[in-house]
């Protein structure tokens, strides 16, 4: 039986997408909720991802991702994630899986379905993916909140009050006025 995908955009940025078996209507629909725009040339943009942000290019059948703000290799971890799972669901040709023309962007084919609208179903299945991304966003998001937290106002067990007698005025281990190396002293100007 076919799988018939609908979307639709009902308010604020958001798509909707809508996943029913044939055409009579099904008791158990799937939705997501994706933060995804549609370009002038029909490309969708999804923002979703705190890392990247993934187009699904329909008229050259391509996925791409590219890197949010920061580059690392944090970027790098969340667009192979996403290649991964979109191979192991059978959406995109392993072997074409590349670094695109952006610096730090990668993009993949995906694969033709004879039986399947393949745009719509690499869809659906890059909004699973983020759907499963969700938990691990979520705890990234509330430990970085709880560490600037830990930080700007530490805990009395966290810190010390200045004492006098416990710190010099001299620090560290190089004195000023000394050479820093023994043999320095035998060469004078």
């Amino acid at each position: 039986m076919a799988i018939k995908v609908t979307v639709s955009q009902p308010e604020h940025e958001k798509i909707r997408v809508t996943v029913h078996e044939g055409d009579e209507p099904v008791a158990t629909k799937i939705f997501l909720d994706l933060k995804a725009r549609r370009t002038l040339d029909g490309n969708v943009l999804i923002f979703d991802h705190k890392d990247i942000d993934i187009v699904l290019v329909p008229s050259k059948r391509k996925v791409i991702a590219f890197a949010k703000d920061i580059l690392g290799d944090h970027v790098y971890e969340a667009q192979d994630r996403l290649f991964k799972y979109l191979f192991k669901k059978g959406i995109i040709d392993i072997e074409s899986v590349q670094g695109g023309n952006v610096y730090s962007s990668m993009e993949a084919k995906i694969a033709e379905s004879k039986d399947y609208n393949d745009t719509q179903i690499a869809l659906f299945s890059i909004g699973k993916f983020l759907e499963k991304e969700k938990p691990y966003l979520e705890f990234e998001k509330a430990f970085d909140k709880a560490e600037e937290k830990r930080l700007a106002d530490p805990a009395p067990e966290d810190s010390t009050e200045f004492d006098a007698e416990r710190h010099h005025n001299q620090k560290g281990s190089l004195r000023p006025g000394n050479k820093p190396y023994g043999i320095a002293n035998i060469y004078r100007l």
